[in-house]
């Protein structure tokens, strides 16, 4: 159901699955092992992996949910000719929520390779396959109320695809401290349609 790979200008997408990436090489990167752990999960709702098993785990739960058809997640690599050529950058989500017909955007990068514009990059891809392939109507995304570099980032490529934001939600995500506040934003399939009709 979800693209096996994605290639946009800079950036392969492929499903976060044992089968595309070896645990050893995603646990360094997952765990208390990269030293801006602590910067980088800040503001997620996951924990760093304690140990490689809970890294095979994970993996092994996103290959169910795959298969499910449930959450597409993928890892991140630059492509040829960027800096970090072929290293995991980060992950990716699409998480559909078939019900009310919404695709709902997650991502985390390695320190290395903040500010290179990739996520907007990858949303693009994402919000082309939430739209065109899985039929949905609305992509969605949310950052904690405190973290200004999400914010910046999801601002420019919602603006840029039409969306908006939605506003501020109480209790609305959660955290290993318990509820915190979220923005919510979303880009509506006609005003992606709008934005993208001369690409």
């Amino acid at each position: 159901m979800f693209p096996e790979r994605i290639e946009t200008d800079r950036l392969v997408l492929e499903p976060l699955t044992p089968q595309n990436v070896d645990v050893l090489d995603f646990y360094p990167h997952a765990s208390h092992r990269n030293p801006h752990i602590e910067e980088i999960t800040e503001y997620l709702s996951w924990d760093p992996h304690q140990t490689p098993k809970e890294t095979r785990e994970f993996l092994d739960s996103q290959a169910e949910v795959w298969d499910a058809g449930e959450v597409a997640n993928y890892v991140v690599r630059p492509k040829e000719g960027e800096d970090g050529a072929g290293e995991i950058a980060g992950a990716a989500g699409l998480h559909p929520d078939w019900e009310r017909r919404t695709g709902i955007l997650g991502t985390w990068l390695r320190k290395p390779f903040w500010g290179r514009g990739y996520s907007g990059e990858r949303a693009a891809a994402l919000m082309e396959v939430a739209f065109d392939r899985l039929d949905l109507e609305v992509v969605a995304v949310s950052h904690h109320a405190d973290n200004e570099k999400s914010r910046r980032a999801i601002e420019r490529y919602v603006e840029r695809f039409g969306g908006q934001c939605e506003g501020l939600l109480r209790n609305f995500e959660t955290s290993p401290d318990g509820p915190v506040d979220a923005y919510r934003y979303t880009v509506t399939r006609e005003q992606w349609v709008e934005a993208t009709k001369e690409d």
